[in-house]
């Protein structure tokens, strides 16, 4: 098979030197058939990607700070717990020196007062010495108390 003739004298080589260009890789459109498809981004889609990643991320970051005020808000009232009984157990009687990390259990008499003792409630015999226990406590090096068992 015997394709057609091109004669070159027909060709307008000026003409034909406006529709190629010298750097194609700068064209905005794929300049011959196994080019790779190019496609105007859409700026608004790449930018509300971006918005939403930036609000899901930063949306994380607060509530993990949130976890970390709870948690904060919640040793404050430990803390809290441990001075009023702390200043509990100092205003009450105590026949004794407390010793650094040893356990002790505060008892309100008859009177309302209060006595620390070595004595647990389940110990004391026939003869208890208390109308009320109140709590099972353990002296800390801060010389606060830590509350082990209270009697709600």
């Amino acid at each position: 098979m015997k394709g057609k003739k091109v004669n070159i004298d027909q060709i307008d080589l000026e003409e034909m030197k406006e529709k190629v260009s010298e750097t194609p890789n700068t064209l905005p459109y794929a300049h011959h058939s196994g080019s790779a498809i190019v496609k105007p981004e859409d700026k608004g889609k790449i930018t509300g990607r971006a918005v939403a990643a930036m609000h899901s991320q930063t949306d994380m970051q607060m509530a993990q700070i949130y976890e970390q005020m709870q948690l904060l808000a919640e040793q404050a009232k430990q803390i809290q717990s441990r001075v009023q009984v702390s200043e509990r157990i100092y205003q009450a009687s105590i026949s004794f020196e407390p010793l650094i990390n040893h356990v002790y259990f505060l008892y309100q008499k008859e009177d309302g007062s209060d006595f620390l003792s070595m004595i647990a409630p389940e110990e004391w015999g026939r003869k208890k010495n208390f109308a009320s226990f109140v709590a099972e406590v353990r002296l800390l090096a801060d010389h606060t108390w830590e509350i082990l068992r209270e009697n709600n």
